[in-house]
């Protein structure tokens, strides 16, 4: 299981990574605006993000 969080101190916001090593997928959880961080470690972690989930709109998530 991978579990990472990513945390924006000047916007408070916090974004989450979460992937299955058994199956290779993963799911992002109100991403940030700039994709980059969660791209590079899905590939690291060797998952492929399928799943893009948002809690609630706000202006600074994208989907």
């Amino acid at each position: 299981m991978i579990f990472k969080q990513y945390y924006l101190g000047c916007l408070a916001h916090a974004s989450y990574l979460i992937g299955d090593k058994k199956t290779r997928t993963a799911v992002v959880i109100d991403p940030q605006r700039d994709v980059d961080q969660y791209l590079k470690d899905a590939e690291d972690q060797k998952v492929e993000i399928r799943y893009v989930f948002l809690t609630h709109f706000h202006a600074d998530f994208v989907a």
